[in-house]
């Protein structure tokens, strides 16, 4: 099996897939050791009986210049298919500053057309192509050379089945007449901003039990010295502290080294140095922020009063409409939106586009208190009250 390892070979293959209505990518990654992902390798594969219409492309090969396969992905003409594409979509933006367009995500696609919850490649091959993948070369180092036998029939199956699921599910959503609502996920993952993160915004990501603006200023200081310090090391945030350990600073509040210690959880390597020198300076820039520059420090949502009853009835309400309309409940609504929408916040995902059609209204009628439930069985009928 031959790896594309030149630009010319890239480049006469990119030329021939020009000539079809879509391809299917897939890529293989490595992340555990740094802040940005490590691309390792690439598959492509194109609607033909052509006997190369699939092929590997080795980006660590020296010789290689991917930009035939960024001019291919800014093509509009062809579209570009993939499985849960956000982290595959996240490498290009990185590396090249593009998102291919025009996108297709089956594992969205399926997640409206009756496959559940975030349903796996693997299940759709077995459902939609009556195929069951050899996955043990799934957790390999795809870093090392040379690649094996193994690895590239696992790592090609990826793409040739993913023609098979694209090709159902699309007449999938021509009948059941949903390609819109896929279409509004897409543009999420279109969207730039999904891959853009904000070293002062990370703190936004952290669960933290507090609402008190002096803690929570706190957070956020030692949150975005985490992340600059993570992206300019390029390690893992975790490498550079956890956020139990975040929560713990930003209680303790050390001003020392010698206080800097007491913590119970902070690693070794991080007590010294530029992470420790890092961390008391966030502290120290926090603590002197004054009172309407903490204001400006939220949640980012409107505090949660609690209606846990409604709540509840929520949750019955969404279970009943995703069972009936073969949509996974999870790209309806959250647990989050849900307890937002019971504390009167109008403001949730669940009440815009098309969830709005199919939840939402029903959602608000029952918050407003104009109808009522009644379940039975897996049914659910609502009243007028």
């Amino acid at each position: 099996m031959d790896i594309i390892k030149t630009t010319s070979e890239l480049s006469k293959f990119c030329t021939f897939a020009c000539k079809f209505d879509y391809i299917t990518v897939d890529t293989e990654f490595l992340r555990e050791r740094t802040y940005y992902p490590k691309l390792c390798l690439i598959q492509l594969a194109i609607p033909s009986d052509h006997k190369n219409s699939a092929v590997l492309i080795d980006p660590l090969a020296g010789n290689l210049d991917l930009s035939p396969l960024y001019e291919l992905f800014l093509n509009t003409k062809i579209v570009k298919v993939f499985h849960a594409a956000r982290q595959d979509l996240e490498i290009f933006f990185h590396n090249r500053n593009i998102i291919p367009k025009p996108l297709f995500d089956t594992q969205l696609a399926a997640m409206v057309c009756g496959f559940g919850e975030q349903v796996g490649y693997e299940t759709l091959v077995r459902s939609i192509c009556k195929v069951n993948l050899d996955k043990s070369s799934r957790f390999t180092d795809w870093s090392l050379r040379p690649l094996s036998a193994n690895q590239q029939s696992y790592a090609l199956a990826d793409v040739t089945h993913l023609r098979n699921i694209y090709e159902y599910l699309k007449g999938q959503l021509n009948t059941n007449e949903r390609g819109s609502w896929v279409q509004e996920e897409l543009n999420i993952l279109e969207n730039p901003e999904t891959y853009i993160t904000r070293p002062n915004e990370a703190w936004k990501r952290i669960k933290t039990r507090s609402n008190s603006s002096k803690f929570l200023g706190i957070v956020a200081s030692l949150a975005e010295f985490r992340e600059l310090y993570a992206q300019r090391a390029n390690i893992p945030r975790s490498r550079v502290f956890k956020d139990d350990v975040l929560i713990e600073l930003a209680s303790l509040k050390p001003k020392s080294l010698d206080e800097l210690g007491r913590s119970r959880l902070l690693l070794r390597d991080a007590r010294k140095g530029r992470i420790a020198s890092g961390i008391l300076e966030a502290i120290k820039t926090a603590e002197e922020l004054k009172d309407e520059q903490l204001n400006n420090v939220n949640r980012g949502q409107k505090p949660i009063n609690g209606n846990s009853a409604l709540a509840d009835m929520l949750r019955v309400l969404l279970k009943a409409k995703s069972e009936e309309l073969g949509v996974a409940s999870k790209l309806i609504a959250n647990s989050s939106d849900l307890d937002s929408l019971a504390s009167g916040d109008r403001t949730v995902p669940a009440l815009s586009g098309w969830r709005h059609k199919i939840f939402g209204r029903e959602a608000i009628e029952l918050c407003d208190g104009k109808v009522g439930l009644i379940l039975e069985g897996k049914s659910i009928t609502t009243f007028k009250i």
